[in-house]
């Protein structure tokens, strides 16, 4: 009994370790800059920090800028990363080297790549644009997709596909119409994931965004002035960024725990 109670009471505080920090953040946007650090739980309230996020500091610019980024990268690095990950499961192509190639890459710190690749947008004439950003981001997403894409290929039995192929498909319809229907958790787990990793990015928009093509976390960064770190409209652009993630993870909830546990249990 007193082991459980400690169990509970353990699990109990690491969940307000998790969720504290947002929910101050929620109870800080609302309100006004003067009480921010006031320990009083909701001294006043007040809009005015989201209203100047949006009228003062354009956010809604960066809000878009981080969607249109966000979204068509992971549009983008999907279909390279379910072929891939479906012939490293499948065929073995490239044999373990291939593998351990594709996994070093994410090995390699940030700061290494950053220079390179704004050395290469600037030549494509690609820089401060949301195009560059599509591309970098969906570059540095293909390897984390491609191996959790993998994982979920190689949990579905190839006895299925061989069926298929014996009822007269061919083995691009036995992927077509037996694999992919069957890994739409997966594929929506990991394009969850990688929208996630392009949305929360900060060296990258950083060193190649421009005024007008920033993201939510270079925006927020740029709140730190010269008095000091504007906390009430940095409490309220947080709150406004992790608010898709949350709308996101409700609505596609299911789908997200059977991919992640897809083929786990064979």
């Amino acid at each position: 009994m007193r082991k459980k109670t400690g169990l509970h009471i353990g699990l109990i505080l690491a969940c307000a370790l998790i969720i504290l920090p947002p929910l101050w953040a929620l109870r800080t946007s609302f309100v006004p800059e003067s009480m921010s650090y006031s320990t009083e739980l909701m001294p006043s309230f007040t809009l005015d920090n989201y209203r100047q996020l949006f009228e003062r500091n354009n956010f809604l610019l960066f809000y878009r800028n981080s969607l249109i980024v966000a979204v068509c990268s992971v549009l983008l690095a999907m279909p390279f990363a379910t072929a891939t990950g479906y012939a490293f499961a499948r065929f073995r192509t490239g044999g373990a080297t291939a593998r351990f190639v594709v996994l070093a890459t994410q090995m390699l710190p940030p700061v290494a790549l950053v220079l390179p690749a704004f050395a290469l947008l600037r030549g494509a004439g690609l820089s401060n644009s949301l195009t560059g950003l599509i591309i970098v981001y969906a570059a540095l997403n293909l390897p984390f997709l491609t191996w959790i894409l993998m994982g979920f290929f190689e949990g579905i039995p190839v006895d299925l596909e061989w069926a298929a192929m014996t009822d007269g498909t061919t083995a691009w319809g036995a992927f077509w119409r037996v694999v992919l229907p069957i890994s739409l958790p997966g594929l929506a787990a990991a394009a969850v994931l990688g929208f996630i990793l392009a949305w929360n990015e900060f060296l990258f928009a950083l060193v190649l965004s421009g005024p007008g093509t920033a993201t939510i976390p270079v925006a927020l960064a740029a709140l730190q002035t010269s008095n000091g770190i504007q906390i009430g409209k940095v409490s309220a652009g947080v709150v406004m960024a992790i608010l898709p993630l949350i709308i996101g993870s409700v609505f596609i909830q299911r789908f997200i725990v059977k991919g992640l546990t897809f083929g786990s249990v064979k």
